[in-house]
């Protein structure tokens, strides 16, 4: 388990991390992009209705998260509160494949430039990706970014997120994952079922290694 109580920009980031696959794709990114810009004002106004809205409650560990980050920057208590609701997060919905089940031989645009991006940066250890399929009829499989990093996460996550939007993704799934924390289920079975795009300077960690 991750530590708490140091940092409501990095609490946050975490608490992102662990609503993916729970919250919609169209919500998660646009609450990662206003992060990655320093929104948490904005964040405080508007992430706890849509937990509410969305029927999402939260563990005790992300809830504490959802304290830390929040509080100090005006959410308001009462639906703070009001989103502790189970002892465990409910499971993974998705299952993820190393490829997109329709590419064939096609050229990866998206990864060519990922790669030029993101070779050699010196807060990133290695990246890799994978593609989500729903267990709903007629929902495409996505694409799922799976980076490691040991700075930076946040705007990482938003500077990732405007490129796979200019190149057509107008909901990407970036997943950038800080060092010392404990895996939802959701990122270990993408990395599961992940392939390499390219690495960064830093150390890369093990747990980016498909098992």
């Amino acid at each position: 388990m991750s530590s708490t109580g140091t940092d409501p920009e990095q609490a946050c980031h975490e608490l992102l991390l662990r609503l993916a696959g729970r919250l919609p794709d169209q919500t998660l990114w646009r609450f990662r992009d206003w992060l990655g810009e320093g929104a948490l004002p904005t964040l405080a106004r508007t992430m706890p209705r849509a937990l509410l809205k969305h029927d999402i409650d939260l563990e005790q560990h992300d809830h504490q998260l959802l304290v830390e980050a929040l509080l100090p920057h005006g959410a308001d208590r009462h639906q703070v509160s009001s989103t502790l609701g189970i002892d465990e997060v409910e499971e993974n919905r998705y299952s993820f494949a190393m490829t997109a089940p329709d590419r064939g031989n096609a050229v990866d645009t998206v990864g060519v430039v990922v790669n030029a991006v993101m070779r050699g940066r010196p807060e990133v250890g290695e990246v890799r990706e994978t593609w989500r399929e729903s267990s709903q009829a007629g929902r495409p499989a996505k694409r799922v970014l799976l980076v490691d990093a040991v700075a930076g996460m946040p705007r990482l996550t938003g500077e990732l997120q405007r490129l796979l939007r200019a190149l057509g993704d107008a909901e990407p799934s970036v997943e950038v994952l800080p060092p010392h924390i404990d895996l939802p289920v959701y990122h270990q079975a993408a990395l599961e079922n992940s392939r390499f795009v390219c690495a960064g300077a830093a150390p890369a960690g093990d747990r980016l290694v498909p098992a």
